[in-house]
C-alpha cells in the first residue's frame, strides 16, 4: 500500500510500512524512513508506483485546461476524487487524481483551498481581478527588467531622471524604480553614489559630495523663511568706540574690542559680543530655525548660516553703527597682568571700524608691538592688548603645565568662482597660528568665555559648559576645568550668530546681567531643565557632521588644487607611519613605500593619480630628504 501526503507545502509519495491511529511509518522513494501524521495524508493507493507517481502526474497536469476545469467544476466545495471522475470519468486512476490535485493546488486564482484535498471554485469577478493583478505584476516585472538593463548599459530612462538623485540619501525602497536601480547595483557591484556618478546623474564628484550632505542635513533647502525680527528694549549707549578683527571673508561679525586708558599701566579692555539673544527668545520661530541648524556650516567658497541674513545684519557688529552687545569690561595692569576689576553690561556699542587681518598681519609683528617707538595702525588698542595677552597666556600655561604650540600653519581657502563648480580656481593662503593678531583675539575670547562661564557658575545658572579632563573634551551643565586651555571655567559665549550653544549661554547671561543673584528665577532655562541635554546631544551630533563635511570639502579642493596646478612631484613631511603632509597645503596622504621614516622627516614623492570621489591619492616615494 502506498500513500500520497503533504509535507512543507509539497506533495510526496511513499510506501506504507505500518499504521497507527494518528500516524504512519513510511519509506520514501529515496529509501528514507519517517513518521508522518495521518492528518497530512491526502489518499492511499495501489495502482501506481510511488517512485514515478509525482513525475507522471506533473506531466499530465501540464495538459489540463484550467479554465475548462473551472467551468465544469462544482460551484460548492468539492474533493479531488469527485472532480477526477467528472473530468476523466469513472476509470480514472491514481495518476489522473494526482494530476488534478497538482493542477488545483497550482492555480489558487481559480480554486481556493478549503482543507485537505478540498477546494472551492473562485467567483468569476474575483478571478478577473486576480488575473488583472497578475498581468499588472508581470508588466511591472518586465518594466523593472527593462529599466535595470538600461541602467546597466549606462542609459538613464527619462522617467527615472528626476527620481535617481533622491537615491543618494533617502530612497523609497518600495517603488518599482528603486527595485530596478537596486537590481542594477547588484549586477554592477557599485555603491549608489558611485553608480549615480557613473550614470552622470551628478555631473562630477563635487556635486555628489554636496548633494549627499545637503540632502541629509538640509533636505528642504538652505534658505531661510522670511521671519520678522522682533524689536527689543532700548539699551544704554556705551561711551567707547569698538573695533572688530576678522579675516576679509567674515560677514557674521560676533566680537569687537575697545580700550580705555586709566594710566600708563592700567587700562579697561572691552570685549563686545553681538547680542542676537535680545530678539531670538526661547522657542520663538527664530529660535526653532537656529536650534534646527545648530551652527553655521563652513566650507571653501561658501557657508550655510545658522540664522537668516536679516537677523545677521540686525546684530552683526558692522562698522559705522551702534550695535546691541553684551560687553565684558576688564580692568587690568598690563605690567603685572593683574585683573583689578570686571563688569558685564548689556548696551549699545559704536563699531568704529571692521579691521581685517589680511591688511594688518604684515605690520603687527611681536617686535613692533613691543617697541614703544614703533608707529602702528591702532597702536593705542593693539599694544596694550598685546601686553595683556602675554600675561594671560602665561597664566594659562601655568595651569596647563606646558606652553601651547602655536607654530602650526593653517590655510585660508579662497575660490575664484562658485563653490559648486569644480573648475573654480583655488588659492591657498598660509597663515601661522602664532601671528600676534590671532593670539590676541584668541586670548581675549578665552578670557571672555572663562569669565562668563564663571559668572554663570557662581549664580547657579544653567549653562552649557565645555571641559577637558584626562584628555576627554565634553559638554555638560556643570563648570569643570578645561586642562588643554588652562582655565577652571569655560563655556562658548562669543559666537552667538554662528553657534547655538553661544546663543543659549547668552540668554542666560542676559538674565544674569539684569537680575543678578535672582536670575535663576527668571532665566529662560531653569536648573534641571531636561531640554538642555537634548540641545547638547543635537549640537554635538550636528557640529561633528558639519566639521566632517568641512574637512571633506577642504580635502576635495586640495586634490583639485593638485590637479589644477598639475603637481606631479612634490615634497612632504612625515607625520607617522606612512602618513605625510604635503608642503604648502593642508593635505595628508599615505605613501605605501614609506618605511623606517621618523616624524618630521621630509620626503620627495610622486603624485600618480587623484580620486575626487573617494578623496584618495595614489603616490610613490622618490627619496628621503634631510630632516
Amino acid at each position: 500500500m502506498y500513500v500520497l501526503f503533504e509535507e512543507s507545502g509539497q506533495f510526496k509519495s511513499a510506501t506504507i510500512l505500518s499504521e497507527a491511529d494518528s500516524s504512519l511509518q513510511v519509506e520514501t522513494t529515496s529509501g528514507k524512513r519517517s513518521k508522518i501524521k495521518r492528518a497530512n495524508v491526502i489518499f492511499t493507493f495501489k495502482d501506481a508506483l510511488p517512485d514515478t507517481l509525482i513525475e507522471s502526474a506533473t506531466q499530465l497536469a501540464n495538459d489540463i485546461d484550467v479554465e475548462f476545469l473551472w467551468e465544469m467544476g462544482p460551484k460548492e466545495t468539492f474533493n479531488v476524487e469527485r472532480i477526477t471522475k467528472e473530468y476523466y470519468g469513472d476509470n480514472a486512476g491514481t495518476v489522473e487524481k494526482t494530476a488534478l490535485l497538482l493542477c488545483l493546488h497550482a492555480n489558487p486564482i481559480y480554486f481556493h483551498r478549503k482543507g485537505k484535498g478540498l477546494y472551492l471554485s473562485a467567483p468569476e469577478e474575483i478571478i478577473k481581478a486576480a488575473l488583472l493583478a497578475q498581468e499588472k505584476k508581470r508588466q511591472q516585472a518586465q518594466q523593472q527588467e527593462e529599466w535595470t538593463q538600461a541602467l546597466v548599459q549606462g542609459e538613464v530612462p527619462e522617467v527615472l531622471r528626476d527620481i535617481l538623485p533622491t537615491y543618494l540619501n533617502n530612497p523609497d525602497k518600495n517603488t518599482l524604480e528603486w527595485k530596478a536601480f537596486n537590481q542594477a547595483l547588484d549586477i554592477t557591484g557599485l555603491q549608489p553614489a558611485e553608480f549615480l556618478l557613473k550614470l552622470q546623474v551628478f555631473p562630477h564628484a563635487l556635486a555628489v559630495h554636496r548633494a549627499r550632505f545637503l540632502g541629509q542635513y538640509f533636505p528642504k533647502g538652505t534658505t531661510h523663511d522670511d521671519v520678522e525680527i522682533p524689536t527689543w528694549e532700548p539699551l544704554e549707549r556705551a561711551t567707547v568706540d569698538a573695533y572688530s578683527v576678522d579675516d576679509i571673508s567674515t560677514t557674521e561679525i560676533d566680537d569687537a574690542f575697545s580700550i580705555q586708558k586709566i594710566s600708563e599701566e592700567e587700562f579697561i579692555f572691552g570685549i563686545h559680543i553681538a547680542c542676537p539673544a535680545l530678539a531670538v527668545s526661547r522657542d520663538s520661530d527664530l529660535d526653532k530655525v537656529a536650534r534646527q541648524r545648530m551652527s553655521t556650516v563652513y566650507f571653501p567658497g561658501d557657508k550655510i548660516p545658522m540664522q537668516s541674513e536679516k537677523l545677521i545684519q540686525a546684530f552683526s557688529l558692522n562698522e559705522g553703527n551702534y550695535a546691541p552687545a553684551l560687553s565684558l569690561y576688564i580692568t587690568a595692569n598690563i605690567q603685572t597682568g593683574e585683573v583689578i576689576d570686571e563688569q558685564t553690561k548689556l548696551e549699545e556699542v559704536f563699531i568704529k571700524e571692521n579691521l581685517r587681518t589680511n591688511h594688518l598681519d604684515h605690520v603687527l609683528s611681536a617686535e613692533a608691538l613691543e617697541n614703544p617707538l614703533s608707529e602702528l595702525p591702532h597702536a593705542n588698542l593693539f599694544k596694550p592688548m598685546w601686553a595683556l595677552t602675554k600675561h594671560l597666556s602665561k597664566a594659562r600655561e601655568e595651569v596647563r603645565g606646558k606652553p601651547e604650540n602655536h607654530n602650526r600653519v593653517e590655510y585660508l581657502f579662497s575660490l575664484e568662482g562658485p563653490a559648486d563648480d569644480p573648475n573654480s580656481q583655488l588659492t591657498l593662503t598660509p597663515r601661522l597660528r602664532n601671528a600676534p593678531l590671532d593670539l590676541m583675539v584668541a586670548e581675549f575670547m578665552i578670557l571672555c568665555n572663562s569669565r562668563w562661564a564663571k559668572l554663570l557658575d557662581e549664580l547657579g545658572l544653567p549653562g552649557i559648559f565645555r571641559s577637558q579632563q584626562n584628555g576627554r573634551v565634553r559638554m555638560s551643565t556643570h563648570a569643570l576645568i578645561h586642562e588643554a586651555i588652562g582655565v577652571h571655567h569655560y563655556a562658548w559665549t562669543t559666537s552667538p550668530l554662528r553657534r547655538y550653544i553661544d546663543l543659549f549661554n547668552q540668554r542666560q547671561l542676559i538674565a544674569a546681567v539684569k537680575h543678578g543673584i535672582s536670575a535663576r528665577l527668571v532665566a529662560p532655562y531653569k536648573p534641571k531643565d531636561a531640554d538642555i541635554f537634548s540641545i547638547i546631544s543635537r549640537f554635538e551630533s550636528c557640529y561633528t557632521s558639519y566639521s566632517d563635511h568641512q574637512n571633506k570639502m577642504e580635502r576635495y579642493w586640495c586634490l583639485r588644487y593638485v590637479e589644477q596646478n598639475n603637481i606631479k612631484r612634490t615634497t612632504a613631511t612625515v607625520l607617522r607611519d606612512d602618513l605625510v603632509r604635503l608642503d604648502n597645503m593642508p593635505l595628508v596622504i599615505a605613501v605605501p613605500e614609506l618605511v623606517d621614516a621618523q616624524r618630521d622627516d621630509r620626503v620627495e614623492i610622486d603624485i600618480l593619480s587623484v580620486d575626487l570621489y573617494n578623496l584618495k591619492v595614489e603616490s610613490r616615494l622618490i627619496q628621503l630628504l634631510e630632516s
